[in-house]
């Protein structure tokens, strides 16, 4: 390994190894599941939908809690929750006229979770 002239690590010569290549394609994720992956993380990167998916991730609440907690009108937060519902990241439940929400599964609070968990990491 080298430095190229941007201080950046390289390969001295430029050589494919087929083996690591090959094993690599084999498990590449087909590109419709790359691109649902990356509309997934443009629906988390969004500071709004970030502190609406913490509280969520607490408990389960309605959108006018949710309007409270992370001070916008009802409707803008009912905005941002139908961005997050589409995106298959909260669920809600109706309770006669109340409408309360949840993460969607295991999955999505473990996901939040782990990346908190890397930012507040990072920053020590």
């Amino acid at each position: 390994m080298q430095k190229n002239n941007k201080g950046l690590l390289q390969c001295g010569k430029v050589e494919v190894n087929a083996l690591k290549l090959g094993r690599v394609r084999e498990q590449m994720p087909k590109e419709a599941t790359l691109i649902a992956l990356t509309d997934l993380f443009k629906t988390l990167g969004d500071s709004t939908r970030a502190r609406i998916l913490f509280g969520l991730s607490v408990c389960e609440l309605c959108v006018c809690d949710l309007a409270e907690l992370i001070g916008l009108s009802i409707s803008a937060a009912s905005h941002q929750l139908k961005a997050l519902k589409q995106a298959g990241l909260v669920k809600f439940r109706r309770d006669g006229k109340n409408i309360y929400y949840t993460l969607d599964d295991d999955h999505v609070s473990m996901v939040f979770s782990l990346a908190l968990e890397h930012v507040n990491e990072a920053k020590k």
